[in-house]
């Protein structure tokens, strides 16, 4: 739990893909599943669990956050554009992304910077669609590996645990 001068999710923002920004804090109450997302990687088809996640929880509070990274194998586009047509055409996404970002190392975007710090290196992304929950307070409350699927009991019991404030 963040105490009131610790950092929470709230600090952080991203680019949004289509123009403007993302603050984090635009969504205090709300629960977030913010996940590190590729086009072109065999765990892509995820998006559709994403996809249903966003539609199904929505209305109840739940935010999915699509952040592309090119960190494990180089598997997204080069240009936003591409990357957003691409999520659009092939997976009726309409949840929001962000620019492409980096998510490991030095080069890192701040929240998984934090995000490691707050959870441990055992709990970093280790490929394309590791996914982090956050709590209506901007508490990080849990990360799922890339083989857990967004559909997955697991996710989807952590979501709505978050969501009824437990």
């Amino acid at each position: 739990m963040a105490s009131d001068d610790a950092p929470s999710a709230y600090d952080f923002s991203f680019p949004a893909i289509d123009a403007g920004e993302i603050h984090l804090s635009e969504y205090n109450d709300k629960v977030v599943l913010l996940v590190n997302t590729a086009s072109m990687c065999g765990f892509t088809p995820q998006y559709t669990g994403l996809q249903k996640l966003w539609e199904d929880y929505r209305d109840e509070g739940l935010v999915v956050l699509g952040v592309p990274s090119a960190d494990f194998g180089g598997q997204e586009y080069s240009e936003d554009a591409d990357i957003l047509d691409f999520c659009e055409v092939n997976f009726d996404v309409d949840f929001p992304m962000t620019t492409k970002q980096s998510v490991r190392g030095e080069d890192a975007h701040p929240f998984f910077k934090w995000a490691e710090a707050e959870l441990g290196s055992d709990q970093a992304p280790k490929w394309n669609f590791h996914k982090y929950l956050v709590d209506p307070n901007g508490n990080l409350v849990a990360s799922f590996a890339t083989r857990i699927k967004p559909e997955d009991d697991v996710v989807v019991s952590a979501i709505k645990e978050a969501l009824s404030g437990s």
